[in-house]
């Protein structure tokens, strides 16, 4: 089933304000990426912040795609 872009960027832009960048990418099935911005921010006491939060803006803007190969709604 396809996944939902409002969705997807709400969960790259809400959460991401709060700190937690990252879940939009769990959200459309990409894992490793997901994980790598959480935790990058979450191990590196949110020093790793503000380049996970770019790469987040980025990736909001440009996927179009789940990890499936699926588009997004």
């Amino acid at each position: 089933y396809s996944k939902s872009r409002t969705t997807y960027v709400l969960l790259g832009i809400l959460p991401g304000i709060f700190g937690f960048p990252g879940i939009h990418n769990l959200y459309a099935g990409y894992q490793s990426r997901g994980l790598i911005q959480l935790l990058g921010t979450i191990l590196t006491c949110w020093i790793g912040y503000f380049p996970m939060i770019i790469w987040t803006i980025v990736e909001v803007c440009t996927v179009t795609e789940d990890a499936d190969g699926n588009p997004m709604a």
